[in-house]
């Protein structure tokens, strides 16, 4: 069997990038194995160390244990819309690879009117009875990760209305278990206990509001570009072939991009995250609204369940009320729920205000927005795939900045082979910033003088678009 390359492995689970001490997963590793020597390799302790989970049902209690290098302060609560119970952490190193706790794919039905073999319908039912395995109880599924700087979370999806009856820490044979124990509640008690938990979320977030990113001092009237690299901590994003992890391949892209642009003069970048950290959607669009950002980049990467390992390519995303076509819609939906699956209460936001000036700037914004998707389909296909259908549009809560235009860089897909080859690999995410780079030039070329760094000259006409073509690599 061929072992996949190393580029193609760098994301892997085993891997995972955790920031502060470089050696911060050595001390860790070697503390559970009670190696003390090398203890004073960094002068900060490291996040004690997970190393595996497992849910099971006893009775009518369902439970979810982590094993832990060390004990640590749980905190608990329940939120709904949908049902969810949480765990908040001090940062803890999670070690666990992030598809355990996922469901099984639900069977894919049948496309054909021709009867299914033997082997199709056992098949069809092995699946089933494993995601009935894993449904089981109250636990449906869960992840973890960082949520921010010596924060870390737990989220459970639930089947059903529950309530927590205790979470706490205790010693196993040669570690830890933090448990959560849950039993079935009625709909009134849960939806009370969940309103208090929405309260209690609240509260914090008032409490620990993150701060700006810093403003580059240099160049004070140089446009200002909002780097977002979707996902980040507990909020993995996809999950795809050789171990690969959206929150990490976007992050790595972004970085690129960013030294790209940083490297031209021309820009002042700002990244909404720069490390394995959670962000709300709402807080990566305040962030650029309150930059008065020329542009703001989001940076993503999609997978398809199943049959979609075909499917690949780039596609450049805009906003609109209505979205382009069923992927577009599919896609949409999914990035918007980025803050229920990091465990945030999903409150709505303020109404849009309706007037002519607002209006008349959503427009403008829209057009913008629209020409710089349009730059960087055609100057992106120079140095790597795009999608059959690379423009499209839908109700990105990430780009509705009225007054910044905005775009949605999907890389690829990490469920098709060919995609996670290049985004995992350093070459190509140079060859590809490079070009997403002077597609954002050329955007700002075609822009109002007043808007246009002072060293940006407009290239002459499809200038960069008449190199050789390439289709991949």
């Amino acid at each position: 069997m061929t072992m996949a390359s190393p580029e193609r492995q760098y994301a892997s689970f085993a891997a995972q990038r955790q920031p502060g001490c470089r050696a911060g997963r050595l001390v860790a590793l070697a503390a559970l194995l009670g190696l003390a020597p090398f203890a004073d390799l960094c002068a900060q302790p490291a996040p004690p160390l997970a190393i595996a989970a497992h849910s099971e049902v006893q009775g009518h209690e369902s439970r979810l244990t982590f094993t832990l290098q060390s004990c640590v302060q749980a905190e608990s609560y329940l939120l709904d819309s949908p049902n969810r119970a949480i765990l908040d952490l001090p940062e803890v190193n999670f070690q666990i690879d992030p598809h355990e706790g996922q469901p099984e794919p639900a069977p894919e039905p049948r496309k054909h009117r021709h009867r299914a073999s033997t082997k199709d319908r056992d098949a069809a039912k092995d699946n089933s009875k494993a995601t009935a395995a894993h449904g089981s109880g109250l636990v449906a599924s869960y992840r973890f990760g960082r949520l921010a700087p010596g924060k870390s979370r737990v989220v459970v999806d639930l089947t059903g209305p529950a309530s927590i009856v205790s979470t706490g820490c205790a010693p196993s044979p040669g570690a830890f278990e933090l448990t959560l124990v849950l039993a079935p509640a009625s709909e009134a008690a849960f939806k009370a206990a969940a309103r208090a938990g929405a309260e209690k979320q609240a509260r914090a977030t008032a409490q620990n509001a993150p701060p700006a990113p810093p403003l580059p001092s240099v160049g004070a009237q140089k446009p200002i570009i909002v780097l977002d690299p979707g996902h980040g901590g507990v909020d993995t994003g996809a999950l795809g072939r050789e171990h690969a992890i959206e929150k990490y391949v976007v992050l790595d892209f972004a970085k690129a991009l960013g030294a790209k642009l940083r490297a031209s003069g021309n820009y002042r970048v700002v990244f909404t995250r720069e490390d394995d950290t959670f962000v709300s959607l709402g807080q990566r669009v305040r962030i650029a609204r309150s930059l008065n950002a020329a542009l703001f980049v989001s940076v993503h990467a999609d997978a398809l369940a199943r049959d979609g390992d075909e499917v690949q390519g780039a596609t450049v995303y805009t906003v609109s009320d209505r979205a382009s076509d069923a992927e577009a819609a599919r896609v949409a939906e999914h990035e918007n729920k980025a803050d229920s699956a990091a465990g945030e209460d999903a409150t709505e936001g303020a109404s849009d205000v309706n007037d002519i000036l607002f209006e008349l700037t959503r427009r403008e914004t829209r057009a913008y927005s629209h020409v710089v998707a349009r730059s960087l389909a055609e100057y992106w296909k120079v140095a790597a795939r795009l999608n059959k259908n690379p423009r499209r549009s839908a109700g990105f809560v990430v780009l509705k900045a009225p007054d910044v235009p905005s775009i949605l860089l999907e890389l690829g897909y990490l469920s098709n082979e060919e995609d996670v080859a290049d985004l995992t690999s350093a070459a190509w995410r140079e060859k590809a910033a490079a070009q997403a780079a002077k597609a954002i030039d050329a955007f700002f070329a075609q822009r109002q003088p007043e808007n246009q760094p002072e060293n940006l000259a407009a290239p002459p006409a499809d200038a960069a678009l008449k190199a050789t073509q390439s289709t991949g690599n």
